[in-house]
């Protein structure tokens, strides 16, 4: 007896360059694009120490808050009080 093996080809994905990627232009029905009301977005990347990110980590845990949106606040915050007069 004979066994039939199907193989499928991969559906090609559109290609993200690392240019568009940095911009936030990902590949339409990439699961990692987001939309905002207020515009395109920007990425920001830190480094942190293990042990600090740990302790925000826990803390955003602790307080049921996403890290990235702790993130945010403090960037809005900070922005309104030292932004340009």
């Amino acid at each position: 007896m004979t066994k039939k093996i199907t193989v499928r080809q991969p559906t090609p994905q559109p290609s993200t360059s690392t240019d568009d990627w940095v911009r936030g232009e990902t590949a339409p029905n990439s699961p990692t694009r987001h939309h905002s009301p207020a515009g395109k977005l920007a990425r920001l990347t830190i480094d942190l120490l293990v042990e600090l990110h740990g302790r925000f980590k826990a803390a955003c845990a602790n307080h049921r808050t996403a890290m990235k949106d702790e993130v945010l606040r403090f960037i809005e915050e900070w922005t309104q009080k030292h932004g340009n007069k």
